[in-house]
């Protein structure tokens, strides 16, 4: 399935209303989000609840989304966050029994590492910058190869493959802090086998009927759900644009400004050798002073 394809389906539904084009795009990406749920919360119920809380979400902001952009990094975000969210708010206990558990995985083969990197794999995952993060997303979760990768990244197969090796090296250092030694290619091996599971065979009907009704029939405990999340990716949102409001600035000459506050003289005397008058005791009771002016330095070295 090309990034084209749910590029089409989401505009069908954006633009005709299409139930049918809601219907396939889940049945293509329930298993995604499911198993993203599953791993924060590790109770097949809770994430149920939370693919349910996710495709809502989708169907409420489906208008917002640039067709453009791979739908399954998209919907791995909001998964996660969503999942983060319940898990902060209801099962805090659980969240650091599952940190405890992969702390005793150490130099584990292919089969073995699974255990230990499971439980995180999605923090690391979203941890990683938004291109890294479409291409492990678009590699493993979804099984595309290199050319695929590179189609949906705007690359050419083999930048694709630079950005996926550099994400994976990115990964093994994340697990590698946390006390999880691997290497890349078990990584990539044990993500690509494991990283999606199929979804309750009725789940995907479920979750159709009440996302395109935009949670009208949703239980309150999924609303409350949503309202959480959807506070969540606004927030992420917000500080993801604060960043680039930040860099821009940086870059356009903007001339940086440097602010010294003087709280304190020197001890010796102060003399006016024309009067022959001594100020260290005006100076010494005055008010600390402010000054703000121009830097002679540069902005990568002044001190804001």
């Amino acid at each position: 399935m090309q990034a084209t394809d749910h590029s089409a389906l989401l505009r069908q539904y954006v633009e005709n209303h299409s139930d049918e084009a809601f219907a396939l795009l889940v049945a293509q990406h329930i298993n995604l989000v499911y198993s993203v749920a599953l791993r924060q919360v590790g109770n097949p119920h809770q994430a149920e609840e939370i693919t349910q809380a996710v495709f809502i979400i989708l169907a409420k902001k489906a208008a917002e989304l640039r067709h453009n952009k791979a739908l399954s990094s998209w919907l791995f975000q909001a998964a996660h966050l969503t999942a983060n969210n319940f898990v902060r708010s209801e099962i805090r206990r659980h969240c650091r029994e599952q940190e405890a558990f992969m702390q005793s995985g150490l130099n584990e083969s292919e089969t073995g590492i699974w255990a230990s990197i499971a439980p995180s794999l999605d923090t690391a995952v979203a941890g990683l910058n938004e291109k890294d993060r479409r291409a492990i997303v678009l590699r493993f979760y979804e099984g595309r190869n290199l050319r695929e990768v590179g189609v949906a990244l705007g690359a050419s197969e083999a930048a694709a493959k630079k950005r996926v090796t550099r994400a994976l090296e990115k990964l093994q250092r994340f697990f590698l802090k946390r006390g999880v030694t691997s290497t890349a290619e078990i990584l990539a091996g044990a993500i690509s086998a494991n990283s999606v599971q199929a979804a309750p065979a009725m789940l995907a009907k479920t979750v159709t009927a009440v996302a395109i009704a935009k949670g009208a029939a949703a239980s309150g405990s999924t609303l409350t759900l949503i309202k959480g999340a959807l506070k969540l990716m606004a927030w992420s949102k917000m500080k993801s644009a604060m960043v680039i409001a930040a860099v821009a600035l940086a870059g356009a000459g903007t001339t940086a400004l440097t602010v010294k506050v003087v709280s304190h003289y020197r001890e010796e005397s102060i003399w006016d050798h024309i009067t022959g008058t001594d100020f260290s005791a005006e100076l010494k009771s005055a008010q600390p002073a402010v000054s703000i002016r121009p830097t002679r330095f540069t902005r990568e070295v002044a001190d804001f």
